[in-house]
């Protein structure tokens, strides 16, 4: 992960966040064209749909509101507008260009396959950190427990990810390129590191990076099995692109670039599965996730590889399965302008809809 410190719409100020109308969207049941089939090599699991007219609940993690419900993770992008760059952005990133889901099951290059996180309490003792860019993180102490999850496994030399939650206080830290000490009673070591109020809809300061190039947190976009098998994804999905310019829209904070081109899509911005892509060939499993691309779209976090969806690591994902998303490409995608959504440059929080003013299709 690179570092570096350094079309009309009438209805604005009056636009869809976290309300969603009692009717919601349900599985699609008609046929895809031939080139979306999927063709799954394993059993699929079953997955508990919400029941009909269900409003889809917030996203919540052992017991932690991942965020508030007016967050801007947690907002429908669906009938937003196009940004106007929308085809040069999609364009720079790759039309032909396949997705990727970066998790799975089992081990990839000797590590598990995508971004795990960890689970402690207040009984675990703190650790104090050195960063090697200390004005853009937060000091700490991170709560990191023994032999933690790293991305990569313990062993990679690739960005080293270490996400905690601490489950009483609701806490989410973040670490960047993380090693553990040589010595007993020496720090850890990391690049950078965040710390996050779950509760609360604060942003890191202007200009600010995090454990990720766009100054945004990691575990609230990543794809996780369990909310899969609940049937409703409700929120952003993470996701990566090689090359973003010098520059970030809200909500991130951060830009990791020296490349003016405004062609390039700036850290930050969101992306949506356009609106007519057939989904109903699809496992219900998939689903899922194609439906929360539609609805809450995937937001851009860091640079990486073109169209690499993140995840959590479970031995239950069916990797045969997940490659059946390997269909989409940039052509099925389009950027959203969320701009309007913003309250204050300095929150996550976003406006909440009149419902008299929302698009048939959401009421």
């Amino acid at each position: 992960m690179k570092r570096l410190l350094i079309p009309l719409l009438s209805l604005v100020f009056i636009l869809s966040c976290s309300f969603i109308p009692p009717n919601t969207l349900p599985i699609e049941t008609e046929p895809p064209a031939a080139t979306q089939q999927p063709a799954a090599t394993a059993a699929p699991p079953l997955i508990t749909l919400p029941p009909p007219g269900a409003q889809p609940v917030p996203p919540v993690l052992a017991g932690c509101p991942i965020f508030p419900p007016d967050n801007i993770w947690n907002a429908r992008v669906d009938w937003l507008p196009l940004d106007p760059r929308s085809d040069a952005y999609v364009a720079s990133i790759g039309i032909d260009e396949p997705f990727h889901m970066d998790f799975g099951s089992g081990e990839w290059d000797g590590g598990p396959i995508g971004i795990p996180y960890n689970l402690v309490d207040s009984s675990q003792a703190p650790s104090n950190v050195e960063f090697y860019y200390p004005e853009e993180s937060d000091p700490g102490p991170y709560p990191i427990p023994p032999d933690p999850l790293i991305e990569g496994g313990p062993d990679a030399d690739g960005d080293r990810h270490i996400l905690i939650l601490d489950t009483d206080t609701c806490v989410l830290y973040e670490l960047y390129d993380a090693w553990p000490p040589e010595n007993a009673g020496d720090p850890w070591s990391a690049g950078s590191g965040a710390i996050y109020e779950l509760a609360s809809n604060a942003l890191r300061p202007a200009g600010w990076t995090s454990a990720d190039a766009a100054g945004l947190p990691i575990l609230p976009g990543l794809v996780r099995y369990d909310e899969v098998l609940s049937g409703r994804i409700t929120h952003a999905l993470r996701f990566t692109v090689p090359e973003t310019r010098t520059d970030y829209v809200w909500p991130a904070r951060h830009f990791a670039s020296e490349d003016d081109n405004p062609n390039l899509p700036p850290m930050g911005q969101r992306f949506r599965l356009r609106a007519n892509y057939d989904i109903s060939g699809f496992d219900p499993f998939l689903q899922v996730i194609l439906r929360a691309m539609k609805e809450y779209g995937i937001i851009l976090a860091d640079n990486g590889s073109p169209w690499y969806i993140s995840g959590v690591p479970d031995e239950r994902w069916n990797n045969d399965l997940l490659h059946d998303l390997d269909v989409l490409t940039g052509a099925d995608f389009e950027a959203v302008d969320s701009s309007n959504l913003m309250i204050d440059p300095d929150s996550g929080a976003c406006r909440q809809p009149t419902a008299a003013y929302l698009p048939s299709i959401l009421r």
